[in-house]
């Protein structure tokens, strides 16, 4: 495989959008190697899932566009990350008993973590963040069983 490989794709600021942005993720590490259906992949689709979300509830209509980007290297670290164009960076909210949501950058930070990676918010130049995640890669050669689970 290349030393570094990168794919990217901007979307407009929608619900329908996330799931877009999930497939996209997917197909583009099934193309370098991670099969769909596997922990990994079952993982990191959970986590733009989570990131796509954010970009679009978060943003208070002020990012007209979010964009996706995945980078591969040297077959070692794996980053995606989700920029979109609004200054304010997440914040935790309290999570109170009844909160539906707010949970969200928790989740993120714990799937990286039991991965071996990280979670990263930076500013961009344009006055905009990106909120990525870097793993450390592998291409686990067997799926995991989807049975009893459904595509959202």
């Amino acid at each position: 495989m290349a030393d570094h490989l990168e794919a990217s794709v901007t979307l407009p600021s929608d619900p329908a959008s996330v799931s877009a942005a999930r497939a996209y993720v997917v197909g583009t590490l099934a193309e370098w190697g991670l099969a769909a259906g596997t922990e990994v992949s079952d993982t990191i689709r959970l986590i733009v899932s989570e990131l796509a979300t954010n970009a679009v509830q978060h943003t208070l209509g002020q990012s007209p566009t979010f964009t996706v980007a995945v980078a591969l290297d040297r077959d070692e670290r794996l980053r995606v990350g989700v920029t979109d164009s609004h200054p304010r960076f997440p914040k935790r909210l309290p999570a109170a008993v009844q909160q539906d949501n707010g949970r969200g950058m928790v989740i993120i930070r714990c799937l990286a973590a039991e991965c071996g990676g990280r979670l990263r918010v930076r500013p961009t130049r344009e006055g905009g963040k990106t909120v990525s995640i870097e793993l450390p890669w592998s291409t686990p050669a067997e799926p995991v069983p989807t049975v009893g689970r459904q595509e959202p």
